[in-house]
């Protein structure tokens, strides 16, 4: 995996979270927060902590902001200065900007802005967490499109000993397999299998991520149950 540069901007919680993951990816990380605290909790982290203004364009230069290839602006609580740190990014050149909203009117302004992506953390998993109480049997739960969502469920017993052919997750219930998580060997190891073949095994203990309408999957749940 080619090594990427990002710069995170705000290290709250979701911010933190974001850097550690990337750097722990093996990618380059820089984390830029005006707050000492949340800067030094970091430091020994990622691979540099900068104390600044994120909404002075010149300190930001100064940094060299301008050479990273996506920047984060996890600056959710302050919408003035999370549009104002996404133009500064923007005046620097930085080619992919995520942002962080926390209201349906600050995500709007942001996509106006021209950034790149805009998340909704809290809604998201909410979203998630919501689909995971209504039905029990989906582990996971990613809303792909409207309407359509990407669902991980536990292999159904009458599944198990069947090839994927056999089956027929498309004519019987409409949706589409796009990987099957498994454990292997005496140490638990899970590995993933993308898009396997029509000729693969579904074993007990399998983990099965499946495309479809959110009614087919809530389908899939009743014969779950």
């Amino acid at each position: 995996m080619k090594r990427r540069q990002f710069v995170v901007i705000g290290l709250g919680r979701f911010g933190a979270a974001m850097a550690t993951t990337l750097s722990g990816l093996g990618h380059e990380v820089v984390g830029v927060d005006a707050r000492e605290d949340s800067v030094a909790a970091l430091a020994d982290t990622i691979e540099q902590a900068i104390q600044l203004d994120a909404t002075d364009v010149k300190a930001l230069r100064a940094a060299g902001v301008q050479n990273f290839e996506v920047a984060v602006v996890s600056i959710g609580e302050n919408i003035e200065s999370s549009l104002l740190v996404v133009m500064q990014l923007k005046e620097l050149g930085i080619p992919t900007i995520v942002a962080k909203a926390v209201t349906p009117i600050h995500g709007r302004i942001l996509e106006r802005l021209g950034v790149s992506r805009v998340i909704f953390p809290e809604r998201e998993m909410a979203v998630r967490l919501a689909h995971s109480l209504a039905s029990p049997n989906v582990l996971d739960y990613i809303e792909f499109s409207e309407g359509y969502s990407i669902a991980e469920v536990p292999a159904p017993e009458t599944f198990v000993g069947q090839t994927l052919r056999q089956l027929e997750l498309r004519p019987r219930f409409g949706l589409t397999l796009i990987a099957i998580k498994r454990r292997h060997g005496a140490t638990g190891e899970e590995k993933t299998s993308i898009a396997p073949g029509a000729e693969e095994v579904i074993r007990s203990g399998d983990v099965l991520a499946l495309l479809g309408s959110n009614e087919q999957i809530e389908a899939l749940d009743d014969l779950l149950k």
